[in-house]
């Protein structure tokens, strides 16, 4: 019974529910970026390019021969190619928001700090200086 509870307070930890929302929001996010690359960024620069589909660009290797019954084997490197630009987009949001946290953290840091009262040691010597003073 020890372990299932153990187990039990593990998956409750308010950590780890976060990480799950996090990887559900991600999985989503992930579809969105990958819909933005695919519809959005790669035609106008398909279209810049002279008309090449990225993610139809490849290497042929071996060509398919329908006689002999094989397929084509090749190298997908356009595909490559738009993961790497969805990767770049997803870490430039992801670099967006950390800052966007981290500038809110340093506001919350700056907030004015109360000083520290004087030592005893210090009163003291206020006191002895003041009384210097008015002689």
């Amino acid at each position: 019974m020890g372990f299932l509870k153990e187990f039990k307070e593990f998956a409750m930890r308010g950590s780890v529910i976060d990480l799950a929302v996090g990887v559900v929001i991600g999985g989503a996010f992930g579809k969105i970026v990958t819909s933005l690359v695919d519809d959005i960024i790669m035609p106008p620069i398909g279209y810049l390019t002279g008309g090449v589909d990225f993610g139809g660009l490849k290497y042929v290797m071996k060509e398919a021969n329908e006689a002999a019954g094989t397929t084509e084997v090749s190298i997908s490197y356009g595909n490559f190619l738009n993961v790497i630009i969805q990767f770049l987009i997803i870490a430039f949001c992801i670099f967006l928001a950390i800052k966007g946290l981290n500038s809110l953290k340093r506001k919350e840091v700056a907030a004015p700090e109360v000083a520290p009262a004087p030592s005893n040691e210090e009163v003291l010597l206020a006191e002895i200086r003041d009384l210097l003073k008015s002689k």
